[in-house]
């Protein structure tokens, strides 16, 4: 395999799922991977067996969601390796549980804890890295460093029989709309932003859907070219692209790894 990510620090927020797929990836493309998330188990797990396979790695746990957090995690990861060359906002939640739903029966508590957890903590951790990407010197490929946020199908490309959570998929518009706005201002200053937009995918946030009977037979045809939901590498692949130098004229973009879910109707 090519080392597309040598000796490139990967900041990846979120230690399950996409994100621990895209830091498996990440290192055997060469890669230094920093992973911050709240969950202390998934993170020393993955940086365990990140060590295992010869990564240098780093993790932090943190609330993204709060600024000292934030903070927290990024000189961390400065403190284990000087800068950070790509940073993977992955870290996210579904909010049924909390009220997510249609607009008319969507709890307050499931609006705001959605937009703080999916879109608050996107904000904190592109201004922090961002502001340390404009001190960094542009590396080999001239750039000073790439940015990747997590969007969703469900931004762009509704679904209202099985998915009508209306406080995520307007989460994950937002992503979109910062995204491209950050991407037209820092693109003089070297600094690429895209975001990935998903279909369903097999993580821990899918639980439910993934013991829905009903939603694993309307996959078969909703994602016809997995005939099932996805699987976590298939986003990381994506996302290893966009963080990688194969990318380097690419900015502004949203990636979108569905399986065929908005072509199927």
């Amino acid at each position: 395999m090519s080392e597309r990510l040598r000796s490139q620090v990967c900041l990846i927020t979120g230690s399950s799922g996409i994100g621990a797929a895209t830091a498996e990836l990440a290192g055997r493309e060469g890669a230094c991977v920093f992973v911050c998330s709240n969950a202390e188990a998934d993170c020393a797990r993955l940086s365990l067996e990140l060590s295992r396979q010869g990564v240098p790695c780093g993790f932090c746990v943190a609330d993204l969601r709060c600024s000292p957090g934030v903070t927290q995690a990024v000189q961390a990861c400065l403190s284990r390796f000087s800068r950070i060359d790509a940073l993977f906002n992955v870290a996210g939640i579904s909010g049924r549980r909390l009220g997510d739903g249609p607009i008319h029966e969507c709890t307050e508590e499931g609006w705001d804890t959605i937009l703080e957890t999916n879109l608050r903590s996107v904000f904190l951790m592109c201004r922090a890295v961002i502001s340390q990407m404009l001190t960094q010197e542009p590396g080999a490929d001239g750039l000073r460093g790439a940015v990747l946020n997590m969007a969703s199908v469900l931004a762009f490309s509704p679904e209202s029989r099985f998915f009508a959570t209306h406080a995520y998929a307007a989460s994950k518009s937002a992503i979109i709309g910062l995204s491209r706005a950050m991407a037209s201002y820092y693109a003089p200053f070297k600094i690429r932003i895209n975001a990935l937009a998903p279909g369903l995918v097999r993580t821990p946030m899918s639980v439910r859907a993934q013991s829905d009977a009903q939603i694993g037979e309307y996959m078969k045809t909703k994602q016809a070219l997995a005939e099932d939901l996805l699987e976590p590498e298939a986003v990381a692949r994506a996302a290893v692209f966009l963080m990688s130098s194969d990318s380097a004229s690419i900015t502004g973009d949203v990636l979108t790894v569905d399986g065929g879910w908005t072509v199927t109707g």
